[in-house]
């Protein structure tokens, strides 16, 4: 159920579409987490922030049920791709066909596995040229593992944008919490505000969404 200010920045932000409605109908249908889904101002944040950078190359780490992929994809230039990482392989039936109803899988290429290891297997990035934009959403035990992995990769100016970094108020909370994906986001948060190599700004949207520009 929306809360009155998501209903109120949901209403007065560019609509979804109808694919990215679908989507959500089929998350609600078909997984037992429906609300991990990204919703429509995050999606369509996402959307923009491709096109303000003018990325060409997208990494996702986390794409459960498409969304936030097909979100990505669409603010893309001619020629531009995502690559998307996702370890539940028992979603890569509807991953596809979310793509498939947003028009957008010829910009897509879906890594099932788990993404550490596939990120150590790509080859040396001296110049850090690989990707322009990465958008983190995925084990928040990893993030700060996530972080350091994809920072060589991206292209000086490039941005990191990591979702769900406030769990729920947890990561502030007095006395702190200690559960293990708590632990890992204030790791993560607290070594990306220390980190002399980036610029970074935390946004109250949804759970927190962490906007990193290296430097």
């Amino acid at each position: 159920m929306e809360t009155p200010l998501e209903e109120y920045l949901r209403t007065h932000s560019t609509p979804a579409g109808e694919a990215l409605e679908w989507i959500k109908a089929q998350t609600n249908i078909h997984t037992n987490y429906p609300q991990m889904l990204s919703g429509p101002v995050q999606g369509r944040l996402l959307t923009m922030l491709v096109e303000l950078s003018a990325a060409r190359r997208v990494l996702e780490i986390g794409t459960f049920t498409g969304y936030s992929t097909v979100c990505l994809a669409q603010g893309l230039p001619e020629g531009g791709h995502v690559d998307a990482l996702e370890i539940n392989d028992e979603l890569e039936d509807l991953i596809r066909a979310s793509w498939e109803r947003a028009g957008v899988s010829d910009r897509i290429t879906l890594h099932i596995g788990d993404a550490l290891g596939w990120l150590a297997g790509l080859p040396a990035s001296p110049d850090g040229g690989l990707f322009d934009l990465v958008y983190i959403d995925a084990n928040k035990r990893e993030y700060l593992q996530y972080y350091e992995a994809v920072l060589p990769l991206l292209r000086a100016g490039g941005l990191i944008v990591a979702d769900d970094v406030m769990q729920g108020g947890k990561v502030y909370s007095k006395p702190a919490a200690t559960d293990a994906q708590t632990r890992g986001l204030r790791a993560f948060n607290d070594a990306v505000a220390s980190d002399p190599r980036v610029e970074v700004v935390l946004l109250p949207i949804r759970d927190g969404i962490s906007l990193i520009r290296k430097k």
